[in-house]
């Protein structure tokens, strides 16, 4: 998928996210490293000194730092506003540790740094220190129009002689005004914490409520005068793995939920329907039509007898027709513009074009909802409390008339009170109404409707609308060369990425490289002799591929007897646990599937077969394989069935999916052995 599926509360997470500096600052760190006046010398304080003598938690030859101490102290203020204090504490292990040695404060309208500081200790000689003045502001990078539409932006103080073996440290004051009290700490990263503390210091009368995610609950120690302090010990790194949950699915981490005496409006949530009801005011009279867009349903739906026809011109048009930009200035990052404007300007981001959908359908007599959603599955659970900083990511939630029926609405969840709801993504110009790409199957969101939020589980659709149908008819020679035509069929997320990269292709004689890519998979050397493309811009209707092609030396020869794989074409197995270390982690599908292949092979004269590979059947909870290869006549015919049934595998399961890989992977190798007639 393109890169419009990050949407426009990434910036929001961001703002959030992990305390190592994000790859795509590190090109600014580097350009602005010779900022660090590297001649200033000063002790470095006493917080930070101490740390010299302590030990390092433990950590493999991979680590590249640690962080011995990560302190947070905030005090709340009457007025709404909160004071930061942030210090962090890091010893450099490897070369590649340096990019902890960059202090940065994220800053937009309502916050603002104070005070800025970082250290270097040296394992020989004096201090260095480096302050706000040796500092740089620029816009956030890697995020697609930060510098033009975000008023967020980041302080980026680059530390000296962040080398192996010695300490940096840093320390940032910062003042903010929240839109809403609550915070999230993060105390769990891809390298191990010696010390991870945190100071709530809360004005009179004013409460909290804590609640752990990912980790046992650690209670605090009462200091007095209202404030609390959490401390956590020795926290264990999260080492990546392939197709793992998201970080804020298995990270530890503690939601403080901020209450304020009175009821004052920026209480935390304290529920779903809470933070529904937020959303919900914050999108007051948004979607209002204006005169001209009336008009344009008119003109959209002209023609149109159904409901459902009407539905899927209006969606098509906000796919298709209003380009995606987000402007994020202040609470632009979380309330939708009004739907004039956005029609008016042709442009908007993922709740814009939301906005405007709403309002076109509501002309229709269609009612919907939003419906937040994080792009990535396995970071919301049914337990996951509410929080503002949950979900990047706006879609709509259509309400069905009850004669409403038809095989295309594949993604419709039943709710309780409202009946059955369409989810659809009016960003994602590839995927129709009716359907939802596998990442948000089975993932979480919040449906906001005027009486409040509901957290829903999204459905998950069959596994026959998404996958790959596959029939090669081929002719063997007795020299082994393989040739003939192949039909390759795309449905759901299969078809969607091949439309995708094609959208990227200017010229004509490009759109072959896209084959190229996929046969690159099966064979070493092949000549594609023709190919042409099906329904690339009919989105509704399976994609399609058809080529034919030439492979020399596809069967090897074995004295007078030729081998030959039957399957000629895609790979199902995977080494994703063929690791030493053990899996920590559960796996993570792109979403529901299953592929069929069929591949017919004309033996050569004068061959008969002295042997064929074995059948394989296996069946998990979360997949399941099974193949044959027969001769009909003499044609070499291999079928076989890809299914992924569940879209996450625990870790109790990971023998089984080693298992189930290792058969496929077996499968896949199987060799035919082809004999001389009469030998």
């Amino acid at each position: 998928m393109n890169n419009k599926s990050w949407f426009s509360r990434e910036v929001e997470l961001f703002f959030q996210s992990r305390w190592s500096i994000p790859t795509a600052l590190l090109a600014v760190c580097s350009c602005t490293s010779m900022l660090a006046p590297l001649q200033s010398r000063a002790d470095a304080p006493t917080w930070l000194r101490v740390l010299t003598g302590a030990a390092v938690p433990e950590h493999d030859e991979k680590t590249d730092a640690v962080l011995l101490l990560s302190e947070d102290i905030l005090t709340v203020q009457p007025n709404g506003k909160i004071k930061r204090l942030t210090r962090r504490a890091y010893k450099i292990l490897r070369l590649k540790g340096k990019e902890y040695g960059v202090a940065r404060a994220y800053v937009d309208a309502e916050t603002k740094v104070q005070n800025m500081k970082g250290w270097c200790i040296p394992t020989q000689g004096k201090d260095y220190e480096v302050k706000e003045k040796d500092s740089i502001e620029t816009s956030l990078t890697g995020i697609a129009n930060a510098e033009l539409v975000s008023d967020l932006r980041v302080k980026l103080l680059p530390i000296p002689a962040a080398e192996p073996g010695n300490i940096v440290g840093y320390e940032i004051e910062q003042e903010e005004r929240p839109l809403v009290f609550q915070e999230v700490w993060r105390i769990q990263d891809e390298i191990p914490v010696k010390e991870a503390r945190l100071t709530l210091q809360l004005p009179p009368g004013w409460e909290y409520k804590a609640t752990w995610m990912n980790s046992g609950e650690v209670k605090p120690t009462a200091a007095g005068n209202n404030q609390w302090q959490w401390v956590v010990n020795d926290i264990k790194a999260i080492r990546s793995e392939d197709d793992m949950p998201p970080w804020r699915g298995i990270a530890s981490q503690l939601l403080i939920s901020i209450l304020p005496s009175g009821g004052a409006e920026k209480k935390a949530f304290e529920s779903w329907s809470d933070m529904g009801m937020w959303e919900t005011n914050l999108a007051q009279g948004r979607r209002d039509p204006s005169a001209e867009i009336k008009q344009k349903v008119v003109e959209l739906t002209a023609g149109k007898t159904s409901t459902l026809g009407k539905m899927q011109a209006l969606a098509e048009y906000v796919q298709r027709d209003i380009r995606y930009v987000a402007i994020e200035l202040g609470i632009g990052g979380w309330q939708p513009h009004a739907a004039s404007d956005i029609y008016t300007h042709h442009y908007g981001d993922c709740k814009d074009k939301a906005t405007l959908l709403s309002a076109m359908l509501r002309e229709i007599g269609a009612d919907s909802y939003y419906l937040s959603v994080i792009v990535t599955r396995g970071a919301v659970t049914q337990g996951t409390p509410p929080q503002m900083y949950l979900f990047n990511h706006e879609i709509l939630g259509i309400r069905l008339p009850d004669d409403l029926t038809d095989a295309s609405l594949l993604a419709v969840y039943k709710h309780p009170t409202l009946g059955r709801i369409l989810a659809f993504d009016p960003t994602d110009e590839l995927t129709p109404l009716g359907q939802l790409r596998g990442a948000l199957q089975a993932n979480y969101g919040l449906l906001v409707t005027p009486e409040g939020g509901d957290l829903i589980q999204l459905p998950m659709q069959a596994l026959s609308t998404n996958g790959i149908r596959r029939e090669a008819k081929l002719v063997l020679s007795s020299t082994g060369t393989l040739s003939g035509d192949v039909i390759d069929v795309r449905i759901g997320d299969y078809a969607s990425m091949q439309r995708s990269t094609h959208k990227e292709i200017a010229r004509k004689e490009d759109q072959i490289k896209p084959i190229e890519t996929l046969l690159a998979h099966s064979l070493g050397t092949y000549q594609i002799t023709k190919a042409s493309i099906g329904n690339l811009d009919k989105r509704d209707q399976p994609f399609q591929y058809q080529y034919s092609f030439v492979i020399p030396s596809y069967a090897k020869t074995a004295g007078e007897l030729l081998l030959v794989r039957p399957r000629v074409l895609g790979e199902k197995s995977s080494d994703i646990l063929e690791k030493k270390e053990p899996r920590k982690y559960p796996v993570e599908f792109e979403g529901p599937r299953r592929d069929n292949d069929r591949m017919e092979i004309t033996l050569p004269e004068g061959y008969q077969v002295d042997e064929l590979p074995s059948p394989t059947d296996v069946d998990y909870s979360f997949g399941s394989y099974h193949s044959k290869t027969e001769l009909k006549g003499n044609t070499l015919v291999y079928t076989r069935t890809f299914e992924i049934k569940e879209v996450s595998v625990p870790l109790e399961k990971m023998e089984d999916l080693k298992k189930f890989y290792r058969i496929i992977g077996s499968d896949e190798r199987g060799t035919a052995v082809l004999k001389p007639i009469g030998h």
